[in-house]
């Protein structure tokens, strides 16, 4: 390490560590080292272990910045002293080379990979790093600077660079190591419920799809009205915290924010079994709550196919287990639609969910579970003999529709199977399974269809389109040729505007499907759509003629 550190320059540094890395004693050369950073004088030992411990379990690379005030946090200060925040220079050298600034990213990192595995060997190094880390980041949360700025600030002031990381991993660090002293610190940030910007810094970086939280204000600034401090720590999920805020009668265990959630839709969402049942033991939180799309907390629950929380739900009892949103859909839909074996068959098991309820637009679990290709799902549902396997929804798909031209062969064999399903019907613009089939060039399913007697092969949509004149336009020659040997289809047959397949195949430029469609005799080479169009005429027109 000592010639390491005689070198002049960071690439040289780099290039002798590299040596030693392929040699041996390297662990003696960082505890060699690390042994010198703690005979430091003054605050310089501090500084450089502190620096080593924010590098090695930060969440993300650390900022020169963010880091440099992190180490200027004191415990117990109600504000920073700009005065103790160090410079880079200083900071560089308090670690003994240990540190080093990547120049181009602007951030810091460990002198070589190495080095990050010795630090993971050696868990002693730092003593309960993960609570000093959380302590940190709520000490400089609670500053009164912080404290003042307004929740719908769009930016984070350049002066105050490590608040990002703060409000968005406080909780991080503190699921992985809790102190009374940690647990304090958290719980007078919580009190102040959403009246803080690390809450609008949060929701705003890690927010999820199933909570619509813009708009408010304009911009990108949530929406956070009705966010408690109890919303907030369940959407961390730290257990420990939760219990003693659940403890504290100043928190509604059913309060609403914004989006009509409560507490519980968090943990439930994220799968978090202790947490949701710590809730439950509430003995006045209401299940049946649901948030302002209709969603319950089952129902999240069952769409991110939480399966342990689902069971522990429905233990829970008291409430409507097929209570449906505002588009009408159910916790069984959306766990078929999202391929969640577990969940349906859980739910299923029940005597009081329907497993063929339609929702506002007339599909059901099975169409969801199909259009998806979940063909476990399907089978499961295909077993019982209260599905209807062939439910059409407003616009006519069936199950069968939304799986033609998707690839999933055995899906649409087990639909098929079941005697009551119609291969050939159509949607309500006249398109049939096989029309899919052939328009994606799904040559196993056209074939299945078309060893059926009940299929037409040469059937027209409302604009007179046949499964031929969509294979045709997207070039798919073995579907062309599977056609064409049959007899009942009609290879120049012309839709509304008067283009056969042959035109299809001009316009899109596949030679292939031209040549195998010149090649017969019933086929007009000249004949012209409704713009006087000829398939000779368009192949010029594509090549600027």
């Amino acid at each position: 390490m000592d010639a390491v550190l005689e070198d002049a320059t960071i690439h040289q540094r780099r290039q002798t560590l590299g040596r030693v890395t392929q040699g041996f004693g390297i662990d003696d050369a960082y505890g060699g080292t690390l042994s010198r950073i703690r005979e430091q004088k003054g605050n310089k030992a501090k500084t450089g272990l502190g620096a080593l411990m924010w590098i090695s379990h930060s969440e993300w690379p650390l900022k020169v910045a963010e880091l440099c005030h992190a180490l200027a946090v004191e415990e117990g200060t109600i504000d920073l002293n700009t005065s103790d925040i160090l410079s880079v220079r200083t900071l560089l050298s308090c670690t003994l080379g240990l540190v080093t600034i990547d120049e181009q990213a602007s951030t810091v990192r460990l002198v070589h990979s190495t080095l990050q595995d010795y630090l993971a060997a050696h868990p002693t190094l730092f003593t309960t790093p993960h609570s000093m880390m959380a302590e940190i980041c709520l000490t400089y949360l609670n500053f009164q600077s912080i404290c003042e700025l307004p929740t719908t600030l769009d930016t984070i002031p350049p002066t105050m660079p490590f608040l990002h990381y703060a409000s968005c991993y406080w909780g991080s660090h503190a699921r992985k190591g809790m102190t009374g002293g940690l647990r304090a610190l958290a719980l007078r940030h919580l009190q102040r419920d959403a009246n803080h910007i690390s809450v609008a810094i949060l929701l705003r970086e890690r927010s999820v799809g199933f909570l619509f939280w813009w708009g408010r204000y304009g911009g990108r600034n949530p929406d956070l009205r009705g966010f408690t401090g109890l919303h907030y720590i369940a959407f961390m999920g730290i257990t420990s915290i939760s219990v003693d805020m659940a403890n504290v009668k100043r928190w509604d265990p059913n309060g609403r924010d914004a989006n009509g959630a409560t507490p519980l839709i968090w943990p439930v969402k994220y799968g978090n079994c202790t947490l949701t049942k710590m809730l439950l033991e509430q003995g006045d939180v209401k299940l049946a709550l649901s948030d302002n799309r209709g969603l319950t907390p089952l129902t999240h629950a069952a769409k991110a196919g939480q399966v342990e929380v689902v069971k522990l739900l429905l233990e829970h009892g008291d409430f409507n287990p097929e209570s449906s949103d505002k588009g009408g859909r159910t916790p069984l839909s959306y766990a078929a639609e999202s391929g969640h074996e577990g969940v349906v068959k859980m739910l299923l098991e029940r005597g009081d969910v329907n497993p063929d309820l339609w929702d506002a637009c007339r599909k059901t679990p099975l169409s969801y579970a199909a259009e998806s290709g979940h063909e476990r799902v399907v089978k499961i549902l295909l077993r019982r003999g209260d599905v209807n396997p062939d439910s059409s929804d407003v616009i006519s798909w069936t199950p069968l529709l939304f799986t033609a031209g998707t690839g999933h062969i055995g899906l649409m064999k087990a639909l098929l199977e079941q005697g009551e399903v119609n291969a050939d019907s159509p949607t309500m613009y006249g398109r049939t399974p096989l029309s899919f089939a052939a328009q994606y060039g799904q040559e196993g399913e056209v074939k299945i269809l078309l060893d059926r007697g009940d299929v037409n092969p040469d059937s027209h949509d409302e604009d007179g389109r046949t499964p031929l004149s969509y294979a045709a336009q997207y070039g798919h020659e073995g579907v062309v040729n599977m056609l064409l040997k049959r007899t009942d289809v009609n290879p120049d047959s012309s839709d509304e505007d008067g283009r056969t397949p042959l035109s299809y195949a001009a316009q899109s430029g596949h030679a292939g499907v031209m040549n195998i469609l010149l090649g017969r005799a019933d086929v007009n080479p000249d004949s012209p759509d409704e713009d006087g169009w000829t398939p000779p005429t368009i192949v010029c027109r594509r090549r600027g003629a």
